[in-house]
């Protein structure tokens, strides 16, 4: 295994779906490590952390969002980044694994291709420059982007990573509008791969959980048939 490399664990299931996605991301230059269920694939993280995880979400025992669950709930795996995969029929499953912080997602079946471009781009998204600066304050929002955090009244808001950046982002550039295809591209710094509705879905789940009044501000404003700003 060459250290130079970065080492993505792929997680599901079905051995075909394995060979297929390691095929690929070993020919793109990853180190790949393969792993059949949700048992399997904690031990690997514990014994070789990896630097990306791509894990099915309908693994029988314990399954996908089990083990997310178990990633991002210890200190030393809630950073690791996750790229989820599910069934066309798995929308409920997809939206939990967005909730419990994967960084992105595929739907089966997919291009071996994307997924490599995916991983790729997550990864870059994983080594972000290091902020510096003091806290924003904003009303009752105060955002301290060298220590990734967020307080509303004082008291601290859990937020995601991608929901921490795009938050960032619309901090950063008060009252500057933005339509979703602009922020896919500066916050997920992706080409438009996860779809707009990505950037509708985030934020809706990060307005609920700033709490702030919709009628005062600052508030995170919907500009329709544009996109989205934040209103300071």
């Amino acid at each position: 295994m060459d250290p130079s490399t970065p080492l993505v664990l792929v997680v599901d299931d079905d051995e075909a779906v394995r060979t297929l996605a390691s095929w690929q991301l070993e020919s793109d230059g990853f180190t790949v490590a393969q792993a059949g269920d949700g048992n399997e694939a904690l031990t690997a993280i514990d014994a070789d952390p990896p630097d990306l995880v791509v894990l099915d979400l309908t693994m029988p025992g314990v399954g996908g969002l089990d083990v997310l669950r178990r990633v991002r709930g210890a200190p030393a795996t809630e950073a690791l980044p996750v790229i989820v995969l599910s069934g066309r029929s798995g929308e409920t499953d997809r939206i939990v694994g967005l909730d419990l912080g994967a960084d992105d997602y595929l739907v089966k079946p997919f291009s071996p291709g994307e997924l490599a471009a995916r991983v790729r781009s997550v990864l870059r998204r994983a080594r972000p420059a290091a902020a510096t600066g003091p806290p924003v304050i904003c009303g009752p929002l105060a955002l301290d982007a060298a220590a990734r955090e967020v307080t509303v009244d004082g008291d601290p808001v859990e937020l995601t990573a991608r929901e921490f950046d795009l938050l960032a982002f619309l901090v950063a550039h008060p009252r500057q509008v933005f339509s979703r295809a602009q922020l896919l591209a500066q916050v997920w710094r992706s080409e438009g791969w996860q779809g707009e509705a990505t950037v509708t879905e985030h934020v809706h789940r990060l307005r609920a959980k700033l709490g702030l009044d919709p009628a005062a501000r600052p508030r995170i404003r919907t500009v329709r048939g544009v996109g989205y700003q934040l209103d300071p």
